[in-house]
């Protein structure tokens, strides 16, 4: 007899490794009847999971931490027994912040310091013309997306709260936004950036994975009582979200992938803009311009779906730092507590000092190297 669940899910494709599990029979071969259910926004997968509508979700990695601290809504705990994969985000700009970038860059175009540095030189001239400050879209004041667009402009000098505004939208939301010059960037995961670029409409800047070699991104998260009462299934779900995720990252298969996740009513794209987001190999420009990077999204190699601790320490100090959290021991226990390395480690029979102690690492391209031992002095030397 199949477990019926109820998985919730945003149209990216960091959601590819719950997708596959289901439609390629990996979830029905562990016992599982899954029904994916497609979203919109992250308040709203946050909000069903938080309430027992959802089992289980692919849910931004800060959402489950600021749920189990009580941050910005009720206090749900939350855990992440599995990552849906590392990195994946971009930045991407309107032509003419594109441009007005370009036309102030010292250095190499792909190095975010260079970016980052001339970002804060074409916002103080805005300044002095008067002109309205320059507006960034992310996805949720409790994302990835929000942290990784804080770190690279604060590095160039650029405060995120008083020099540009940040929104919210949600991911499928982006690319009208740019188009329709509400917004003059996003950060955003595939396939959006990629969509924003075929369109004519915006330049990919950065891949995120320039900027954090190593971003905890997207997990598979379900409340904590859930897991408790439930161990058999969590395993399950585990090993045929593993099992997708290594066949999403054979190249093999990725052309059948693309095609399973291009479907109207997962993610409802181009399977050739899906493929280049798996391949790694993205136009950045309307122009055609093409930039290739193993690392641009990690899925199913590299210890990518372990829930590595310290990526959750991470997350919780970019919290602190941008004025959502204080600094506390217990709340970084809770923090860390989130993702479950345990879990993941007994469901797949693996043993927990299998696993290369740089895989916990985040490596940024600005600032100290990260210690969770020591948030305060990381903090302080920014």
């Amino acid at each position: 007899m199949s477990t019926p669940l109820h998985i919730g899910f945003i149209p990216l494709v960091d959601a590819g490794a719950l997708i596959v599990a289901v439609d390629k029979g990996f979830a029905a071969a562990e016992g599982l009847d899954v029904t994916l259910v497609r979203e919109v926004s992250w308040s709203n997968v946050r909000d069903k999971l938080n309430i027992g509508l959802f089992d289980a979700a692919h849910l931004l990695a800060p959402v489950a931490i600021a749920s189990s601290l009580g941050l910005g809504h009720v206090k749900v705990p939350i855990v992440a027994p599995f990552n849906l994969g590392l990195n994946g985000n971009a930045i991407t700009v309107s032509p003419a912040l594109h441009a007005a970038i370009l036309s102030e860059i010292e250095g190499d175009r792909l190095d975010p310091m260079a970016t980052a540095l001339a970002l804060a030189r074409v916002v103080a001239a805005r300044r002095k013309r008067g002109a309205e400050p320059l507006t960034f879209g992310m996805t949720f004041p409790f994302s990835t997306h929000n942290y990784q667009l804080r770190f690279w402009m604060a590095a160039g000098g650029v405060d995120p709260d008083e020099d540009v505004r940040l929104v919210v939208l949600p991911p499928p939301y982006m690319v009208d936004s740019l188009a329709n010059g509400q917004v003059d960037a996003f950060c955003v995961g595939a396939p959006w950036n990629s969509v924003a670029v075929d369109l004519g409409v915006g330049h990919i800047l950065h891949f995120v994975s320039e900027i954090l070699a190593r971003a905890a991104e997207k997990v598979l998260a379900m409340r904590q009582s859930w897991s408790e009462k439930n161990p058999q299934v969590v395993a399950a779900l585990i090993r045929a979200s593993h099992r997708a995720a290594e066949f999403i990252a054979e190249p093999q298969n990725r052309a059948e992938a693309a095609r399973i996740l291009a479907q109207p009513d997962r993610i409802g794209v181009d399977a050739d803009v899906i493929l280049r987001t798996l391949n790694g190999r993205l136009k950045i420009s309307p122009d055609g311009t093409m930039r290739e990077s193993s690392r641009y999204w990690l899925v199913g190699r590299e210890g990518a779906s372990r829930p590595e601790p310290v990526q959750a320490a991470w997350l919780y100090a970019q919290m602190v730092r941008g004025g959502q959290a204080s600094i506390a021991p217990e709340a970084l226990s809770t923090a860390m507590a989130v993702f479950r390395p345990d879990l993941y480690d007994a469901a797949l029979g693996l043993r927990s000092d299998a696993y290369s102690e740089g895989l916990g690492t985040v490596d940024a391209f600005a600032g100290p190297r990260f210690d969770p031992a020591d948030i305060a002095g990381y903090l302080g030397s920014f």
